[in-house]
């Protein structure tokens, strides 16, 4: 029956109605893209430039979601709207894992900060620099977006990182930023922002509690390589 239904389907219907008889979870990453874009071109149908923007990402759903608007449009088929909106069905989707990751925690080791940044951070094409607002108990108060800058850096300025921190009423903050190259490698500008940061705090009498840097799938720990003892 189910056979017989997508069958006689335009290709370009079928991604729908596998969805409305078997499921969302039936449908394959193109597939679900092709709902999104409603439409191919003259020449292919929306699951199959479904098919070739995710080759071209080499199916990682993590790459789509680096690739700006520009990016997308780039693709023949793909104008400003369907950009958008596989733009915002991938932030919808950044957002609820975000959104699942924050629960208030204590940060008891340098893998959980990791977990609470990664989704705001590791698939970001820019540098950006967050803190991680944190009260006595080393419980997590609040996450903010301190700068944004461009490929290999970022402008960090220390007033407006603490500004957060005392409004929030602080005991220590972990301070966060992103490597685009993928390099986890602190470099030595990073080592220097921090203790320059490290030396500020002591004004406030907030401490610096660790310095992640974020890659897509790994971390580097000022903390755990005994850098925040420099």
């Amino acid at each position: 029956m189910e056979h017989t239904a997508l069958k006689y389907l335009a290709e370009d219907d079928r991604p729908r109605e596998k969805m409305l008889l078997k499921g969302r979870h039936a449908l394959s990453d193109a597939e679900l893209i092709a709902i999104l874009i409603g439409s191919g071109s003259r020449n292919e149908s929306a699951v199959q430039l479904s098919q070739r923007i995710l080759k071209s990402c080499e199916n990682d759903l993590n790459a789509l979601a680096k690739l700006s608007i520009k990016e997308l449009c780039e693709f023949k088929g793909i104008g400003d709207a369907k950009a958008i909106s596989i733009a915002a069905a991938l932030e919808l989707g950044r957002r609820r894992k975000e959104n699942d990751a924050e629960t208030k925690p204590t940060i008891v080791s340098s893998k959980v900060a990791y977990e609470l940044l990664r989704s705001s951070l590791s698939d970001l094409p820019h540098e950006e620099f967050w803190i991680l607002i944190l009260n006595r108990a080393n419980r997590l108060i609040k996450k903010e977006c301190i700068s944004k800058g461009g490929i290999s850096a970022t402008l960090v300025d220390a007033r407006l990182v603490f500004k957060p921190a005392i409004l929030n009423s602080a005991s220590s903050i972990i301070l966060a930023h992103n490597h685009p190259s993928g390099n986890l490698r602190a470099s030595d500008e990073d080592i220097k922002l921090t203790k320059k940061l490290k030396e500020a705090g002591k004004y406030f009498d907030i401490s610096i509690f660790d310095h992640i840097i974020v890659g897509e799938n790994a971390y580097f720990s000022f903390a755990d390589e005994g850098l925040l003892n420099n």
